[in-house]
This record gives C-alpha cells, sequence and structure tokens, in this order.
C-alpha cells in the first residue's frame, strides 16, 4: 500500500472517539436527516468538481490541479465518515460536529 493510500486509510479508519453514552434516538434521527441534505449537497458540488477538473484537464494537457484532486480526496473521506454514521456502523457524527482532519 502506498504512502496516499496509508494516509488516506488513516483518514477514514483512524482513532476515533465514539461518545461516551449513546444519543437519544430521536435526536439521533434529526442528526440523520441533516447529513443526509448534506451528502446530497456533496454530490451536487462533486458534480461541479467533476467538470470543472475535466475541463482544466482539457486546457493543460492532462494535467489535474492538484488543490481540486486533493478537495475531492477530502470531500470522498467527508462522505465515508457521514455515511458511516447513517448506517450506524459509527457513532462519531461527521465534520462539522467533529474535527475535519
Amino acid at each position: 500500500m502506498g504512502e496516499d493510500e496509508t494516509k488516506i486509510e488513516g483518514r477514514l479508519h483512524g482513532e476515533q472517539f465514539e461518545p461516551e453514552q449513546p444519543e437519544n434516538m430521536l435526536l439521533r434521527l434529526l442528526y440523520m436527516l441533516i447529513i443526509a441534505v448534506m451528502i446530497s449537497l456533496a454530490q451536487t458540488v462533486l458534480g461541479v468538481a467533476t467538470v470543472i477538473q475535466f475541463v482544466i484537464m482539457l486546457v493543460k494537457n492532462k494535467q489535474p490541479n492538484e488543490r481540486l484532486a486533493e478537495f475531492g480526496t477530502d470531500l470522498g473521506i467527508w462522505v465515508a465518515k457521514a455515511a458511516r454514521y447513517q448506517t450506524a456502523a459509527s457513532n462519531v457524527k461527521p465534520w462539522p460536529w467533529t474535527e475535519l482532519d
């Protein structure tokens, strides 16, 4: 596994501090609804970023914009953490409730 893959793996599955007490189920439902809207917004942002990156690659002889590529990685990690919370694989809420690493 390369250095980049190890870094991403650590960000996805690294140490996360689980809440000491389980949260109220109605409160969890509220968080799940808010996060579902945020995931939908993230999909739209990803679509726009994809089109922009494609245009940049057309113009710059197949060279991607590194900052946009890194943003895509960060967005993907956030969506993965959000999905883990949504499916109860984790009780750790994604950013903005926890640090964005």
